[in-house]
């Protein structure tokens, strides 16, 4: 069954990009022009499993899955490859990268299995930069298109990995108050201002990770958090007779500080 349902997609596909009679949107389209389209239905995913959405989750990986069958389809156009190609490929890299599972190789734990998997991950670095006759770096293959923060992660991860990282969560603090101090006495400058306010946030995301949490993940609950508080807050507003709009600082902190007080009790 799961067969004849990735064909039908895969058949699905081929007509909206057929010439002849095919959808003139499907038909324009370019490997560059899908990709916006690719990460934001990889963040619907993402979205849909913060909200413990799962009846939504299967609809958002069915638009995920089409993206792939899409990129395959142009490559089977220009005589790249085909989807089974790909499917192929990942097959043969997830055996690769699970010997403990498909080979001899054996893990006492999960954190072993990591540090084998990371240091199968750093030997094909190696490889493919000496294929491609390149330097080859402990921070090649990060995908710089990621969003900021998660490159953040990824470059401090590979820097700690060969000994550049502090010993403890100290010396990250340490830093951070540097990084303040470097940022108030450049905040007159606009250029100086943007440099030290980005080396704050590379530092928060450092601190994160010493804290053992992804900082994309954290700052999107931050959002929610925010976003739902203020909502509240609008609420609240609007039981006193008031409209944000129209409220002062004042006002809008008080109501704000009653949602907050509202929350420790519930």
């Amino acid at each position: 069954m799961a067969q004849n349902s990735i064909q039908r997609l895969l058949d699905i596909m081929a007509a909206l990009r057929n010439p002849a009679g095919g959808c003139p949107w499907d038909l324009e389209q370019t490997y560059r022009t899908i990709v916006p389209h690719t990460i934001e239905e990889a963040y619907e995913v993402a979205d849909a499993i913060e909200r413990n959405d799962y009846d939504e989750l299967k609809s958002e990986l069915g638009d995920l899955l089409f993206q792939v069958v899409f990129y395959a389809q142009l490559a089977k156009e220009e005589n790249r490859y085909t989807f089974d190609d790909i499917v192929t490929a990942v097959c043969d890299k997830l055996e690769r990268r699970h010997p403990h599972v498909f080979g001899e190789v054996t893990v006492k734990d999960a954190a072993s299995q990591t540090k084998h998997w990371e240091a199968i991950k750093a030997e094909e670095r190696k490889q493919k930069a000496d294929h491609d006759a390149q330097p080859h770096s402990a921070l090649d293959g990060i995908a710089h298109t990621l969003p900021a923060m998660t490159v953040a992660e990824k470059l401090q991860k590979r820097a700690a990995r060969v000994g550049f990282d502090w010993p403890d969560e100290q010396g990250v603090f340490d830093k951070l108050h540097e990084e303040i101090d470097e940022l108030k006495q450049a905040w007159r400058d606009p250029v100086l201002r943007q440099e030290e306010l980005g080396d704050l946030l590379f530092t928060c995301v450092n601190l994160a990770r010493h804290a053992g949490v992804e900082s994309e993940t954290t700052l999107r609950q931050s959002n929610r958090k925010f976003e739902q508080r203020f909502r509240c807050m609008e609420q609240h507003l609007q039981q006193q007779g008031t409209d944000v709009n129209q409220a002062d600082t004042d006002t809008m902190e008080a109501s704000w500080q009653a949602v907050k007080d509202a929350e420790k009790a519930t």
